[in-house]
């Protein structure tokens, strides 16, 4: 018998099951405090569904309760319905149609499977901090090495993301094939300007590289000035892949739905010289492996772009970035350095000196009983910061800015 030896080179635990057993470590010990326990560290989002999602999910669960209306498997790439909306709500005027629109159950499900379509050998470049899911499917696929003793593996290109480049990094100085670009940014909320993108659609253009974009975080943006996608920017239809999900806007972190774009004129050279769709391959690759989202999810998904939606998004963003500003006042008060939570809702905080990331982790949980997360976690270059999510109620928010007042 043989296994994916790969999996073996994950020596740590990924960050938020790693998270979660140290909680529960400290709620066995502390049984008396743990109903002061206040999470703020993994994105999930705490506000029900938006009520125009729940009618539209509701009345499509009736059609499938109807003969007539029954619904069965569903085409993988998406109803059209919704990969219509899509286009006409997301991507108006950016030259992108409707069957370049791919549905899924996840933008972390795209982001690990999109590594089916590209073979062994590519030079694969990601940001440091970074989310963890973009190292450990490489990881699982065999593109890299051994992590060293900082948690680095060979074989990556480790781009460093520090205070000193507002979290963009530079563009390398070698030829790398994949990079993946997160903006607005996880963990650091931060984001990239025009300049910035249109220097890395250069460079992936002159070295026939592709970017894997995740633009998770598109609708926080406040900033008129931030691109909310890849293709925004002239050049990007032949060098860019983006990932969009419906989890923290419409709150369908329990519903799961999220959508894939991939240009139709993007395209690599085979080992035969011959041009390939990477658009075909995608194609192909959901076709075989995944039977599409279901019908009422994607019901709801699409009630997002109603009149009702949008407002009721509107109110969902509005809540979580006002959180966020509570959230940075309270850390900056405290005399801390702050980045993020204008154009996104995750906080980066710089830890105090001298106390490292899972030092202040720990900190955080016993003297506040606040759950942050570290931002080594995120990589070696998040050593020394800390990430705080505004996905909560606004009570709860609020008891976590006193508590942070009151930290020693």
């Amino acid at each position: 018998m043989n296994i994916n030896e790969n999996f073996l080179k994950l020596k740590a635990g990924y960050l938020f099951p790693e998270i979660g057993r140290r909680v529960t470590a400290w709620t066995e010990a502390n049984p008396d405090k743990t109903d002061r326990l206040i999470r703020c560290g993994i994105g999930d989002v705490t506000e029900p569904l938006p009520q125009a999602v729940r009618d539209a999910m509701h009345a499509a669960i009736d059609e499938q309760g109807v003969a007539e209306t029954f619904h069965g498997y569903g085409p993988e790439q998406g109803y059209g319905f919704l990969r219509d909306a899509i286009v006409e709500n997301q991507f108006e005027g950016l030259n992108i149609s409707a069957d370049e629109v791919f549905v899924s159950d996840g933008s972390k499900c795209d982001t690990g499977n999109i590594l089916d379509i590209f073979g062994k050998g590519n030079k694969i470049a990601i940001t440091d901090p970074v989310y963890p899911v973009y190292v450990d499917t490489n990881v699982m696929a065999g593109n890299t090495g051994e992590a060293d003793e900082n948690g680095a593996y060979e074989g990556l290109v480790y781009l460093p993301c520090t205070a000193e480049n507002n979290f963009v990094p530079a563009i390398p100085e070698e030829k790398v094939d994949l990079v993946y670009l997160c903006y607005p940014n996880n963990p650091t909320g931060t984001t990239a300007t025009r300049e910035q993108l249109e220097s890395w659609v250069a460079y992936a253009k002159n070295h026939g590289a592709i970017i894997l974009y995740d633009a998770a975080y598109e609708a926080f943006v406040r900033d008129s000035s931030v691109p909310r996608s890849i293709f925004e920017i002239e050049g990007a239809h032949e060098c860019a892949i983006e990932f969009r999900s419906f989890s923290k806007n419409g709150g369908f972190t329990g519903v799961r739905c999220a959508y894939t774009v991939i240009p139709k004129t993007l395209t690599v050279k085979a080992s035969t010289g011959e041009e390939v769709s990477l658009h075909s391959l995608w194609n192909r690759r959901q076709s075989t492996k995944f039977n599409g989202a279901s019908y009422p999810v994607q019901r709801g998904a699409a009630a997002v772009f109603s009149p009702e939606g949008k407002e009721q998004v509107s109110a969902l963003i509005e809540h979580y970035m006002g959180n966020a500003a509570l959230l940075r006042k309270a850390c900056q008060d405290l005399g801390l350095k702050v980045f993020g939570g204008e154009n996104a809702p995750y906080v980066w905080v710089q830890c105090p000196e001298g106390v490292g990331s899972w030092d202040m982790f720990d900190k955080m949980l016993e003297e506040a009983q606040v759950v942050i997360t570290p931002g080594a976690g995120f990589g070696a270059a998040g050593e020394g910061y800390f990430r705080i999510s505004s996905f909560n109620t606004r009570e709860n928010v609020e008891e976590v800015c006193k508590r942070i007042a009151a930290i020693s």
